[in-house]
């Protein structure tokens, strides 16, 4: 046939294993609520049981953290009630503050003997602070002012503050031992400040 001269339409070329027309059809989507959507989706079975072992691991691990917590109690390390305050030569006239934050404790040093008193205001039980420039303890809580002697003279105080036991170790060491305390009740007729071991004399 003869060369009429005009343009042919390009026609697609077909593989011979692809049929007639599958290159023009696009990829299918999967469907709506079709099997192979559900299998994407985690089953509310699962999730539920997801859940509820979720629950249960919680509650035995709080449960096994409260046993274990049983065996360490809370408890309060007080110091000791019976230590060493040194010898004393380590001691100058007036009041020494040294055992004031770990034992509580004023050691007081007069020419002729040496004396502890416990620093405890006997009004409501705080710990009052040495005053060095007005010469006094002074109770921060309510105003009770005492001597260098711990005697009350001011304020709500109805008592002098209490004195510790005191004595020489063999090796000529003080001990104070706090759990015993001398007490100055003038209301009951007690003055316990002359008895052997309220002081130590020099």
């Amino acid at each position: 046939m003869a060369d009429t001269g005009e343009p042919q339409p390009k026609q697609a070329a077909i593989s011979p294993s692809q049929p007639a027309g599958a290159a023009s059809l696009p990829a299918k989507a999967p469907v709506k609520g079709s099997p192979a959507e559900k299998a994407d989706q985690p089953s509310p079975d699962r999730m539920r049981r997801k859940v509820i072992w979720a629950a249960i691991g919680g509650y035995l691990g709080v449960n096994l953290l409260m046993v274990l917590r049983f065996f360490f109690p809370r408890a309060l390390y007080e110091p000791n009630t019976v230590f060493s305050i040194g010898f004393p030569a380590d001691f100058s006239l007036g009041i020494d503050e040294r055992f004031l934050m770990t034992s509580r404790v004023w050691v007081v040093r007069e020419p002729d003997r040496i004396f502890v008193i416990f620093a405890r205001c006997t009004h409501l039980g705080c710990t009052p602070e040495w005053k060095l420039s007005e010469n006094k303890f002074k109770c921060p809580c309510h105003g009770s002012g005492y001597d260098a002697e711990g005697v009350n003279f001011e304020g709500p105080a109805p008592r002098p503050m209490d004195r510790a036991h005191v004595f020489r170790d063999a090796a000529g060491r003080l001990i104070v031992d706090t759990s015993r305390l001398y007490i100055d009740d003038p209301n009951a007729g007690i003055n316990q400040f002359d008895s052997p071991g309220a002081f130590l004399s020099l």
